[in-house]
């Protein structure tokens, strides 16, 4: 769900002190996105998941991208799905950081 590395590496670009900051910013946006993402009509789908799938690889949201991914080749990905794993990934990310998420 979560790939560590990943987050152990933006952890060390960024530094610790900023670490905090960049994850709430990160969260913040995919969360409006994430909030809209149910009523969003199909043709602003494509560029929700883009930003999604940017957001997720970059905190190590690996399942989360994977969904986008696969949404942005014309797959089809059940947006509670989507919405599902963002919330677990979150959930999974706040226990294994310091980083409390909602």
């Amino acid at each position: 769900m979560i790939d560590w590395t990943r987050v152990r590496e933006l952890r060390e670009e960024i530094g610790a002190d900023d670490f905090g900051e960049v994850v709430d910013l990160f969260l913040e946006e995919a969360d409006e996105v994430i909030a809209r993402l149910s009523a969003m009509p199909e043709e602003e789908t494509g560029a929700a998941l883009h930003f999604l799938k940017g957001m997720a690889l970059n905190l190590g949201f690996a399942d989360v991208a994977r969904l986008c991914q696969q949404g942005e080749a014309g797959g089809a990905v059940p947006r509670d799905a989507l919405i599902d794993s963002y919330q677990r990934s979150k959930v999974a990310f706040s226990a294994e950081t310091d980083r409390k998420v909602a």
